[in-house]
């Protein structure tokens, strides 16, 4: 029973994705829980929704290793790909200060770090299974992912026209400072499709692969935090280590175009199963609490790492 509702409120998001593509399908999920959850308490305790919550959540991570391929990335250069790795750096690190200066407990402030800086929302799931946080937590970090991602989408089009900006640095801005993939694909699509699209999704892409040693880095973060008497996860989630393997399939196994399309609506599904399970664990007024300095770390951060993408972009071309 658990994981229909959980499957419907994924095919609800879809839909709503489909309906209206700056529609997150995952925020759409989590939403849905989060009213759910409210409304009826009990269907947290329902058989499949800790599944769902965990390992669906870690699945739908490993498929979405398949979007990215090393060659790609490659083929934007070195100085792109510095970038790329300067943006991550100091998008998680700054970040994470901003939100511990504001007065933010260490997950959220992390949770919002890494998912600005990295890849949304997958990146927000991903620390989610490293460091155990609160699952107002990590409905807050979702939601900021989406709303200031999908503020990015009319802005970086007319702010790139206004300052005359090539379709290049159109691209590199895009995808360096732009939360989520879906996001960075429609502000491709406004600014013109074609190599801009293309470019910046590749941009975009170079930023998810960095979730496995960002993951890696945060393992061995949180085993110094909680100490020998915490619970100490390994330095290589197994999810970790899938999503790595993934990423060496795409990047060095030819795989049918029909594969990849199923492994990208797979993904989808998944993570917006576990979105719900997440989300019905969330209590409205536990999330209220943070929310003005959580939209404050949200504004603060996407300064953070769409300034460093832009003046990136305005340098490098």
């Amino acid at each position: 029973m658990g994981l229909a509702l959980c499957l419907l409120a994924a095919l609800a998001g879809l839909a709503a994705n489909r309906a209206l593509p700056v529609l997150s399908a995952l925020l759409v999920a989590i939403v849905l829980g989060v009213v759910v959850g409210n409304v009826r308490p009990s269907v947290a305790s329902l058989p499949g929704i800790k599944l769902a919550s965990k390992t669906l959540l870690r699945a739908g991570i490993v498929l979405l290793g398949l979007k990215v391929s090393l060659g790609d990335i490659a083929g934007l250069g070195l100085p792109v790909v510095v970038l790329v790795l300067a943006i991550v750096a100091v998008g998680v690190v700054g970040s994470y200060l901003i939100g511990r200066a504001l007065g933010l407990d260490e997950d959220l402030s992390m949770l919002v770090a890494s998912g600005f800086s990295i890849c949304g929302a997958a990146a927000v799931a991903a620390v989610d299974g490293v460091i155990k946080p609160a699952k107002e937590a990590v409905a807050t970090a979702i939601a900021l992912v989406v709303l200031f991602g999908t503020l990015m989408i009319p802005i970086v089009p007319v702010l790139s026209r206004v300052m005359g900006l090539s379709g290049a640095q159109t691209a590199i801005w895009a995808g360096g400072g732009t939360h989520e993939v879906a996001q960075v694909v429609a502000i491709g699509g406004i600014a013109g499709g074609g190599s801009v699209l293309a470019t910046a999704v590749i941009v975009k892409l170079a930023r998810v692969v960095l979730l496995a040693p960002t993951m890696i880095g945060l393992a061995a973060w949180q085993r110094r935090r909680v100490g020998a008497a915490g619970e100490r996860p390994p330095f290589i989630q197994p999810f970790v280590a899938g999503f790595i393997g993934a990423v060496l399939v795409r990047s060095f196994v030819v795989l049918p175009t029909d594969v990849l399309h199923v492994a990208d609506l797979a993904q989808t599904i998944l993570l917006s199963m576990a979105m719900f399970a997440l989300g019905l664990g969330v209590n409205r007024k536990a999330l209220a609490k943070t929310s003005g300095k959580a939209l404050a770390l949200g504004v603060l951060s996407t300064l953070l790492v769409s300034g460093m993408a832009l003046g990136g972009a305005i340098l490098l071309r």
